[in-house]
């Protein structure tokens, strides 16, 4: 069997209804991580989570199934370029997806734009397989969806 070459670039354009200030805290703050990341149906333990959001920091969690907290999949991201409020870069290695072979090496860049008062994140993940693409835009997506809340609280 042929494993399939990773050469496909997830990206998500999306518009929140909040000023960019309030989204980038969102993705850098820990409080506010362990809210919302992770496809409904997971969370992230604010006790496995430490953030040191600069150039040369990290960022190290793990995402928990709810329903089976045996099923979990750590992420360690180093952080190349940081401008606050504006730009987060850096590389990440993950662990225990279902389906998927662990990650070295994959990239990820958000970008926050204003909108007049709202953000506008373009947000760049790999490289994938074309059915991880597929994937992981779902859980960004579903993990989007209870950003929203937060960021109207």
């Amino acid at each position: 069997m042929t494993q399939a070459k990773p050469d496909q670039e997830l990206v998500i354009t999306r518009i929140f209804n909040a000023p960019r200030e309030l989204v980038y805290r969102a993705f850098t703050d820990p409080d506010q991580l362990v809210q919302w990341f992770g496809p409904v149906g997971f969370s992230v333990p604010r006790e496995t989570v430490d953030l040191d959001v600069r150039v040369g920091g990290h960022q190290r969690f793990t995402m928990v199934s709810d329903e089976d907290p045996n099923m979990a999949s750590p992420v360690a991201a180093r952080f190349t370029e940081v401008i606050e409020n504006e730009l987060i870069v850096g590389t990440e290695d993950w662990e225990g997806v279902p389906g998927q072979q662990e990650s070295s090496g994959m990239y990820l860049r958000i970008e926050f734009h204003d909108e007049g008062g709202k953000t506008r994140l373009v947000l760049r993940q790999g490289p994938y397989t074309a059915e991880m693409v597929q994937m992981a835009t779902a859980g960004w997506e579903s993990s989007f969806t209870k950003l929203d809340p937060l960021l109207a609280s």
